[in-house]
């Protein structure tokens, strides 16, 4: 067996890993890649294998840094099955239309504007191919073995959002009887809304992700942070605006400012998740019971009156021209795309206003540039002054932090000794921190793999 990667290594995006046996090809998730330029135009490289050679993918969890791909390998040939938990492919028909439509508006909008260097700017990929991709999904049971080109696999629980897993596959050949498992993206273990992560299953080989390698959460509870957050903004009057992953952190936030607000910790004021993208997910934590911890009456306390759903883009323009304080949850979490622009471009030059960042930011992106404290951002050819105050909560992370993984890592079966651990899914120095305190605790052999770094198994 042979592990080769192909991205979300030296970084947190693009995540892509192939297994190559004498049965054939796989890949474990299909990411974009996200943040700086350089990072982003690898998403127009040539797929390094023909797609059509590849027999089929196994996806951890619907986040676009894993699954965000998978359309461009279908209009490239790929025609296998793709396994995944069924909320991840239920959050996959949500995801990856909206990134398709958002390639689409952002292609005819440098058409239009003409600041694109190409002619005629043109999507990576179109709702067409979505069709065709969301038709190759096969939902597996978690927790139920099932066999596939040579590979037994197996998909267990890890937090982080609605269907998160890592999965082990194990050859069952004589020649590929090697088993490795991917930890996929780690949750916490007291997060309030996901379930805590299952111990990774027995294996050979561990791949692990390592987004907060080199750093520990803060102590301070997220209902706490941000309690605090929310009434700081509220005094000045102004908007607080929320960019949020649609998947998982915006249900998070609705079910904290929901309770916040019914312990009468934080005035009862208006809340807009100007996303249709997150309405829809909100919903599918009601089918989705096992995956976290909300039972049916807190999941109705995340849709109940007091927030307010905006579909349009013209109810969405309105809530950047109303005069009263007012909270607005808006993607992408990270600044990239989407409505939060339109609401930045609005709102950044109020120094009344608050921009609340609630995760991991990565580099290249807005988000990451406004945290930092740069005072002009770049929207659709456009600077930006900043003169609204931005805040990071740090404790409202999907990800678990240095401690929490290992933690996890120690919790595997002791019955068979781990030959390596390959540290993924991180920005070089927090990778080089977890491969570093993994040796001191564990003793075991660590691998950090650049793109294209491959082992045999």
């Amino acid at each position: 067996m042979r592990i080769e990667f192909l991205g979300g290594v030296g970084t947190v995006t693009g995540s892509r890993t192939m297994l190559t046996t004498r049965a054939g090809r796989v890949l474990v998730d299909c990411g974009l890649f996200q943040g700086l330029k350089s990072l982003r135009l690898k998403n127009w490289d040539q797929f390094p294998v023909d797609p059509k050679t590849i027999q089929a993918i196994f996806l951890t969890h619907a986040h676009l840094d894993h699954s965000g791909y998978l359309p461009r390998i279908v209009k490239e040939g790929f025609r296998g099955p793709i396994y995944s938990s069924m909320p991840t492919a239920d959050l996959c028909k949500i995801l990856l239309f909206d990134s398709a439509k958002l390639m689409e508006e952002e292609a005819r909008y440098a058409n239009k504007r003409g600041y694109s260097k190409h002619t005629p700017a043109l999507p990576l990929y179109e709702s067409i191919d979505v069709d065709r991709t969301l038709t190759l999904f096969e939902p597996i049971q978690v927790g139920a073995p099932f066999e596939a080109f040579g590979l037994s696999a197996e998909f267990f629980k890890v937090g982080h959002i609605l269907g998160a897993c890592g999965i082990r596959l194990t050859g069952t050949s004589a020649e590929d009887a090697a088993s490795i498992v991917f930890s996929g993206d780690l949750g916490r273990p007291h997060d309030e809304v996901m379930v805590s992560p299952d111990a990774p299953l027995e294996s050979d080989y561990l791949v692990v992700e390592s987004t907060y390698g080199d750093r520990r959460h803060p102590p301070e509870t997220p209902l706490d942070e941000l309690a605090n957050c929310i009434k700081d903004a509220m005094q000045s009057g102004g908007v607080l605006l929320i960019p949020a992953f649609t998947v998982g952190r915006a249900q998070q936030l609705l079910y904290a400012i929901a309770r916040l607000k019914k312990e009468k910790r934080i005035p009862a004021i208006p809340v807009h998740v100007d996303s249709p993208m997150a309405t829809d997910v909100t919903e599918l934590y009601m089918k989705s019971t096992g995956f976290h911890r909300l039972g049916p009456d807190e999941c109705v306390e995340m849709l109940r009156d007091e927030v307010r759903f905006v579909r349009t883009p013209e109810d969405s323009k309105k809530l950047d021209e109303a005069g009263s304080a007012r909270i607005i949850v808006s993607a992408s979490g990270m600044a990239t795309g989407g409505r939060v622009l339109h609401h930045l471009h609005a709102l950044a030059g109020d120094a009344r206003n608050t921009i609340l960042f609630a995760g991991f930011q990565a580099a290249g992106t807005r988000g990451a540039a406004l945290v930092s404290g740069i005072d002009e951002i770049k929207i659709h050819g456009q600077y930006i002054k900043v003169i609204a105050r931005v805040k990071n909560l740090g404790s409202f992370s999907a990800h678990a932090d240095c401690d929490e993984t290992l933690s996890w890592l120690a919790a595997r079966p002791k019955n068979k000794a781990l030959k390596r651990i390959f540290v993924n899914h991180g920005e070089p120095s927090a990778a080089d921190a977890l491969r570093r305190r993994i040796t001191e605790r564990f003793g075991w052999e660590c691998a950090i793999p650049n793109i294209g770094d491959a082992w045999e198994l």
